[in-house]
């Protein structure tokens, strides 16, 4: 258990770097919130190590994301920057992310494709 919160806590880091500053989300919560959602699912079969960090990349995501949109709803939107896709090149990605725009464009690509959305997604969160 300890290598796995290790490795939970610098994936939790690695998001949290990629947030804007100030952000009321610590790593160390992200986490927590991650095993209060793992406790809430009982009898997971897991394939393997990289079934459960997928697993745990994808919840992480939907933690923030669902934290951005309560921020969000607290603001009505001020102050929000909207990245298009088209403008991020290669693998360089800006450090504060949209995450609710990243999330609706990960939605929509995955009505056209699931299989490119989840290598996006996992390719970006995890």
């Amino acid at each position: 258990m300890p290598l796995v919160t290790e490795e939970l806590r610098k994936l939790a880091r690695h998001y949290m770097n990629q947030e804007k500053s100030g952000h009321t989300l610590q790593p160390t919560a992200l986490v927590n919130e991650l095993y209060m959602r793992l406790i809430d699912r009982r009898r997971v079969d897991w394939k393997n190590r990289a079934h459960f960090f997928a697993f745990a990349a994808t919840t992480m995501r939907r933690i923030l994301v669902d934290h951005a949109r309560a921020q969000r709803s607290a603001k009505r939107g001020s102050g929000v920057t909207a990245i298009a896709l088209e403008e991020v090149s290669g693998s360089e990605l800006p450090k504060e992310v949209d995450l609710i725009a990243l999330d609706e464009a990960l939605k929509r690509l995955a009505k056209v494709d699931s299989r490119q959305s989840r290598m996006v997604e996992l390719r970006f969160f995890a």
